[in-house]
């Protein structure tokens, strides 16, 4: 039997996390040493997201962790452990860790990445209203914008379309209009949802 079938058994084809029973992943838990259930979990998209840094952490969700930290398997009280320690300005996670006890292979096995460890939090891009931005997204001009170098006047109320992000200034996103590639301050924009 693979790895992943082994681990969806054992899950019953739910996140060992959160429950959730909707895009589910095996998730082997860091390091890796080699294919192996006992060292992988059955994830939803959300938690894998979050957990991988490609989304912002949302305290509120990780709730969940005050029952799944109780879970026999040890790669989910690994995973537990971490994020408790990702989350512990939060009252409830320092609570939680408070009663999480880990043996001293688990626990060193939990400490081996430092994901523990503070991390800086995720940069995302975002408009004037705090929405998030993606590579495709239109958005609306906040205020009229003089293009730097050119004729153009973007007004206020101009659509761009098919916007680009700027990878390294969460501050910055780039779109075409009258034709033109240019770079938009995000805190100009607003996210549509068309």
């Amino acid at each position: 039997m693979s790895v992943e079938m082994q681990v969806r058994a054992r899950a019953n084809d739910r996140c060992e996390l959160c429950s959730a029973s909707n895009q589910l992943s095996v998730y082997a838990v860091p390091p890796d040493e080699g294919p192996s259930a006992d060292r992988a979990i059955l994830v939803c998209q959300d938690c894998l997201h979050q957990l991988s840094g490609q989304d912002e952490l949302t305290p509120s969700r990780w709730t969940f962790l005050n029952d799944s930290m109780w879970s026999e398997v040890p790669a989910v009280q690994v995973l537990a452990w971490r994020m408790l320690h990702r989350l512990k300005s939060e009252s409830w996670a320092q609570d939680a860790l408070d009663q999480l006890y880990l043996d001293d292979e688990l626990l060193q096995w939990a400490q081996a990445t430092g994901d523990h460890e503070d991390r800086d939090p995720v940069a995302v891009h975002q408009d004037v209203n705090g929405a998030r931005l993606q590579n495709g997204d239109t958005i609306v001009l906040t205020k009229s914008l003089d293009v730097k170098g050119s004729q153009i006047n973007a007004r206020i109320g101009t659509t761009v379309k098919n916007i680009k992000l700027v990878p390294d200034n969460t501050e910055q996103i780039e779109g075409k209009i009258e034709g033109q590639q240019i770079v938009i301050l995000t805190k100009y924009v607003r996210k549509t949802t068309a």
